[in-house]
């Protein structure tokens, strides 16, 4: 009896010092960090007059407002992002972030962009399909996920065993600079900004066949339910009130969301569900 009102006693202490860690959180929590690729439109990067911008970064400042924060905008080398969130240099990586194969080495918010991963080449290329690329140079962004895609041990890891080669680059502006040039055949990249590169850019096209299909979310430092909860619900409230779908009309995305679809609280309830089921497991073999 006595070990079992110690217990007692011990959660609701535990209870009481959650709720005021939660209250304290919410009190000294003034500025939120978003780590963001520069040059990843048109989720993130910089407009004509030198501010930072994007479908991404114009969400979390709708966030910030709603819940009384300052937003810090921080470059950040996409190859470096897990130390700068690691480190606390920044709250969260909110830049087109897929969080497929990744589920682990995150804390994900809700997936809100329904991405898929795509070939660009010239239009006057003779590939049409992935098949062609055999024995092409294709670029990539170095530390993206078209790169561990097309890696060993990614899904697309047999077709990559079939280019000529597979060239990194900091960022897709230097690719296409390479593309252009004729120092590469193709680039493996997110569709949102494939098409947006094309709007920018005359001669180049779309395969019609994609490398595959993912999700794009928020992610923060593993066990940092607390800000990710405050970010989603937020999130919620910019769905409810239409300032999500104005942003997602503003950059063309509209048919790529998913956050507040069924499709999207279908997944959602399914990744809960199974976090659940494994925490149960864990309990009972523990």
């Amino acid at each position: 009896m006595r070990k079992t009102v110690v217990c007692v006693l011990t959660g609701a202490a535990l209870a009481v010092s959650m709720i005021g860690s939660t209250a304290c959180f919410a009190e000294e929590q003034k500025t939120f960090t978003v780590g963001f690729d520069a040059e990843y439109p048109p989720y993130g990067y910089m407009d004509e007059n030198g501010e930072y911008t994007g479908f991404d970064l114009e969400l979390a400042q709708a966030v910030c407002d709603l819940e009384g924060w300052e937003l810090v905008k921080t470059p950040i080398d996409w190859d470096s992002k897990d130390m700068e969130l690691n480190s606390g240099s920044i709250d969260c990586i909110w830049n087109g972030f897929t969080m497929n194969g990744r589920e682990e080495d995150y804390t994900w918010s809700k997936p809100y962009v329904d991405n898929s991963q795509v070939i660009v080449v010239p239009e006057s290329s003779d590939v049409t399909d992935l098949s062609g690329l055999a024995g092409k140079i294709v670029g990539v962004q170095a530390a993206s996920a078209a790169l561990e895609l097309l890696s060993e041990g990614g899904d697309q890891a047999d077709l990559a065993a079939t280019f000529g080669s597979l060239q990194q680059f900091p960022d897709y502006n230097n690719a296409f600079v390479e593309l252009q040039a004729g120092s590469i055949d193709a680039v493996a990249m997110d569709i949102g900004v494939a098409q947006y590169q094309l709007k920018q850019k005359e001669g180049y096209k779309i395969l019609d066949e994609k490398l595959n299909s993912e999700k794009y979310a928020i992610g923060f430092k593993l066990g940092n339910e607390e800000l990710r909860d405050t970010v989603d619900d937020a999130m919620d409230q910019l769905v409810a009130d239409g300032t999500f779908a104005k942003l997602a009309e503003k950059y063309e995305l509209t048919d790529m969301v998913c956050l507040g679809t069924d499709e999207g609280e279908t997944e959602t309830e399914t990744e809960t569900e199974g976090v659940q089921t494994e925490a149960a497991t864990e309990a009972v073999t523990e």
